[in-house]
């Protein structure tokens, strides 16, 4: 079975928009940036990383247009990162819990706060995952500090994978906290604990595969790249061993199209066998869907 858009596809890295200009959701990171290009002409802090950027225009019912998106290519379901606050994300929890699933995006800082607010959105909203930005919370925070523990124990016991940014982030932000060598050190301390790689870890791709081969909960998911951009590594690891540990995760509307990313897709050489688990079996599993 080659690549098929009937597959069961969750894509785990999709946004809904809450208003044509998407400004907002990089608003958190304006402490670190320096340049006055990321400061003042970029769209969005990688912008030099993406030749198009999609543009969404302007809706009066933006989950809608998010579902038209979907039905469009075949992704049956998506996970978005989720706040209370959002009356948009709150609505899409409410009227399409079949469609969007959600992740909490977390900040350490407040390490202690933040493991009860998982634990009260978790019942309240049905999330499903936690997720992190080390490098782009300010002040930044190491994978490995122990600022992340209670988090850490709190996905454990309530059973959330935990998908985290790692590598060299793309905007132009240090890169000290999400070094790949620094999860060698959590999944040896928590190894019940499902840490879902996001964004590539490039330069680093070598050493997640082999911390993937180390650590049975280490898994590794596509999100920002382009297909074609899919590192060799990684495609060699899901056709031999790793087949069950690679997850499809794309980037609309941040910096990806999706039309962009389903006309590399077919051209991606994964085995026949490994495309249903790639494309959704895999997040079905960990995501208890």
């Amino acid at each position: 079975m080659s690549f098929n858009k009937e597959l069961f596809t969750v894509d785990l890295m999709l946004g809904i928009p809450e208003s044509e200009d998407r400004s907002e959701w990089y608003s958190f990171m304006e402490p670190l940036l320096r340049d006055e290009e990321s400061k003042k002409l970029f769209k969005m802090p990688a912008q030099y990383m993406f030749k198009d950027i999609p543009e969404t225009g302007s809706h009066s019912d933006f989950v809608q247009y998010t579902l038209d998106q979907m039905d469009k290519h075949h992704i049956d379901v998506a996970m978005v990162g989720f706040h209370e606050l959002s009356e948009t994300k709150i609505h899409a929890q409410k009227n399409h819990p079949d469609r969007f699933i959600f992740d909490l995006p977390v900040n350490p800082n407040e390490s202690k706060k933040e493991a009860l607010r998982i634990q009260e959105l978790h019942q309240q909203y049905n999330i499903k995952a936690v997720s992190a930005f080390p490098s782009g919370m300010y002040p930044q925070i190491p994978i490995n500090d122990e600022r992340w523990h209670p988090i850490y124990e709190t996905c454990i016991n309530l059973d959330l994978p935990f998908f985290c940014c790692v590598g060299v982030p793309g905007p132009r932000i240090p890169m000290a906290p999400q070094k790949v060598e620094l999860i060698d050190e959590v999944c040896w301390y928590f190894p019940e604990l499902k840490f879902v790689m996001r964004h590539g870890a490039e330069p680093w791709v070598d050493l997640a595969v082999k911390l993937m081969l180390k650590y049975p909960n280490l898994y590794y998911s596509t999100s920002a790249f382009a297909p074609k951009h899919y590192p060799k590594a990684i495609i060699n690891y899901a056709n031999t061993r790793g087949s069950e540990k690679i997850l499809y995760a794309g980037y609309f509307p941040m910096g990806l199209s999706l039309e962009r990313i389903f006309e590399d897709l077919p051209k991606v050489n994964f085995n026949d066998d490994v495309w249903p688990k790639f494309l959704g079996e895999n997040a079905r599993k960990l995501l208890k869907l």
